[in-house]
């Protein structure tokens, strides 16, 4: 071994004595107060979450149908048009009215005036009809 292998060792044995020093004077605790950390126990709280109210596959149909009751409005918007009141009084049995939208593009599908979704007119036997072809998603947080 060389002198400076030796003064290495000296040095790491000092710095080591000066750590031993610092944590034998931090304040001690009372045996009573004192923990170790298999000691330590994680409580778990017996009440459940909003995602662990329901186990995986279980039907929760009997808590929602509370709102199966309440009305709702749906409308589909084919498209819209701006007019002046003078154009609309002229508007007589006939009259066509100009909408922003293109034959074949998809309409605005409302659910209490908000916009939940969009799709294409269908004809189910004599009725006019929608067909969902996109869901939009919610801006609100």
């Amino acid at each position: 071994m060389s002198d400076d292998d030796d003064q290495n060792k000296d040095s790491d044995n000092a710095d080591q004595s000066a750590i031993d020093e610092m944590f034998d004077e931090a304040p001690q605790k009372s045996a009573a107060s004192s923990m170790q950390l298999n000691e330590i126990k994680e409580e778990i709280p017996d009440t459940k979450t909003l995602d662990q109210e329901f186990d995986i596959g279980e039907s929760m149909a009997s808590d929602v149908t509370a709102i199966y009751d309440i009305p709702i409005q749906v409308s589909a918007v084919l498209g819209r048009s701006t007019m002046q009141v003078s154009q609309l009084l002229k508007l007589g049995r006939g009259a066509v009215i100009e909408l922003d939208r293109k034959v074949g593009e998809a309409i605005d599908i409302y659910v209490n005036n908000r916009l939940v979704a969009r799709g294409e007119v269908v004809v189910v036997e004599d009725k006019l009809g929608v067909t969902m072809t996109e869901i939009v998603k919610s801006n609100r947080s």
